[in-house]
């Protein structure tokens, strides 16, 4: 392991908590058969990864790709975000090899607050003026987290005004087994809705009645009260 590596472990070590450790064990899931399996974390909440990663701004890719590779989940939360940082600063060529990286090791991007803060700007910025075949063969992915990383990636899209990928992919994930798909799903059709409350209304229109219940509710969570009773109860 690099030397720059090995110093952001040992000011993560220093900044383990046993007691938020165990707190952060429980709410991220990690029990037998639950989403976050055998996730070990040191106990460090983000604005605490946030200031080791502010101290360390010569962490290079290979930095981390090394921390990706840690058991620590915060490890590698910070590893992403070191990413997104490396990917903000660098030329065209450096975007597109951490691009390649982010995606060669999504075994490693194993819980959903990894993907969410590092998806929309990687995966999702890289693509923007690109192909999103790789979304689609994401979102085929038997893998939960690949799968997520194709849903969030579109947020990027969102905020730049495009809807047509989330709510395409929407479209394809509806029958996906996964709550925290549900969620991401849901979440993403909220945030188009924020923008373009037709174009939101038209899938609704089309599928709500096919949606799962968590999936629905999310979606129209900002809606005014009667129109949500409306869809809840079947009569949209």
């Amino acid at each position: 392991m690099s030397a720059s590596a090995k110093a952001i472990q040992a000011d993560l070590k220093r900044l383990s908590n046993r007691e938020d450790a165990e707190f952060l064990q429980r709410f991220f899931k990690t029990g037998p058969g639950q989403y976050g399996e055998g996730d070990r974390f040191r106990g460090i909440r983000v604005p605490a990864s946030r200031e080791v990663i502010r101290k360390h701004p010569d962490a290079t890719l290979q930095t981390a790709v090394e921390l990706l590779h840690s058991d620590f989940h915060e490890d590698r939360l910070i590893a992403v975000l070191l990413m997104v940082r490396l990917y903000d600063k660098a030329g065209e060529q450096a975007r597109t090899e951490i691009y390649k990286a982010y995606l060669a090791n999504t075994a490693r991007i194993n819980n959903w607050d990894i993907i969410d803060s590092s998806a929309p700007g990687i995966v999702g910025r890289h693509l923007m003026e690109r192909s999103r075949k790789p979304l689609y063969r994401l979102a085929a992915s038997s893998s939960l987290w690949e799968r997520r990383i194709a849903v969030l990636s579109t947020f990027y899209f969102i905020k730049e005004g495009q809807f047509d990928d989330s709510l395409a992919l929407a479209e394809k994930l509806l029958g996906d087994r996964e709550d925290l798909i549900h969620k991401a799903v849901g979440w993403m059709i909220r945030e188009v809705a924020n923008r373009d409350g037709e174009a939101a209304r038209r899938f609704l229109r089309r599928h709500y009645s096919e949606m799962p219940r968590t999936m629905l509710r999310y979606a129209i969570e900002k809606f005014p009260e009667t129109e949500r009773q409306s869809y809840l109860k079947g009569m949209a």
